[in-house]
């Protein structure tokens, strides 16, 4: 590795060439004077299982690392997490190498709290229909219950993952309601908060988590997917007169704190916002 750079990050995921996180954590390093070397890290790339990239990652050199899409709860189960609302979550998408070892994070979470507050500021979600109950799931399920909403239904095409995650919130919310549904559409009935959770929508997985018909009645949506920025959904959801919340302001806010755990310093966030509009649209 380059001598030059001042800090060695990673992100591990599959379907990730799009991804705008070396580009983020480049320009906040820029803004404090550091050289980040940032790097895309595709499992079968790598000709490794997710397991042994991830223990190679301190050894070749990694301070810190994100995790993404579908390797967040293979993570959880891999690091020292001293935050109890992060264990009882189940899925990180920070890690930071130290010396008596691996601390997860899960700025997922966090991210999606400002990311809401920055779009509709202390309105409470309502009722939400939550579609995909994966790592990124988890972190919108519980930032739900801290954004005050009463009632989750959970939807997944792998039931026993959504019964999971909703004993998991009961026992951190007992006064929440929480549904695992069998049909998005039908969860979505009534609801007042839609969100996908799931890749459906993403570049190499096209399409949409809901029929435009069902998203009549709901107030807002929010899409995990940023790449494409405007997905179906969204564009779906906006034509229809919804509040939207797109990925982008997720992935902003999840990168900004990410940072804060890599690098403890301090950044502009207009001007990384700027920033990285410019040269995105350069890349």
């Amino acid at each position: 590795m380059n001598k030059k750079v001042d800090i060695y990050l990673g992100l591990i995921g599959d379907n990730i060439a799009q991804s705008k996180a070396p580009l983020l954590h480049r320009l906040a390093g820029r803004q404090n004077g550091m050289s980040v070397q940032y790097d895309r890290l595709v499992p079968s790339e790598q000709k490794k299982d997710f397991d042994a990239l991830f223990d190679a990652c301190p050894l070749r050199g990694y301070r810190a690392i994100n995790v993404t899409y579908p390797y967040k709860e293979r993570a959880a189960s891999k690091v020292l997490i001293s935050d109890p609302l992060v264990r009882a979550m189940g899925a990180v998408n920070t890690v930071l190498f130290k010396e008596n070892g691996p601390f997860g994070y899960n700025t997922d979470y966090s991210g999606f709290i400002a990311a809401y507050r920055n779009q509709r500021g202390d309105k409470l979600p309502g009722v939400a229909c939550l579609i995909g109950t994966g790592g990124v799931g988890r972190a919108l399920a519980f930032a739900l219950i801290a954004l005050g909403t009463n009632e989750i239904r959970l939807v997944d095409n792998d039931k026993t993952k959504a019964d999971v995650l909703a004993d998991d919130l009961r026992k951190v919310a007992p006064t929440v309601s929480v549904r695992v549904m069998d049909n998005a559409a039908s969860a979505a009935d009534g609801a007042s908060g839609l969100l996908n959770g799931t890749p459906i929508g993403m570049v190499g997985y096209e399409g949409t988590p809901l029929p435009a018909s069902a998203l009549t009645g709901a107030v807002w949506a929010f899409d995990a997917v940023y790449t494409p920025v405007n997905t179906e959904f969204l564009m779906d959801a906006e034509s229809r007169g919804l509040e939207v919340i797109s990925g982008y302001e997720l992935f902003f806010y999840q990168g900004v704190h990410a940072w804060s755990h890599f690098a403890n310093l301090p950044l502009d966030e207009n001007r990384l916002r700027i920033d990285l509009k410019s040269e995105g649209n350069a890349a």
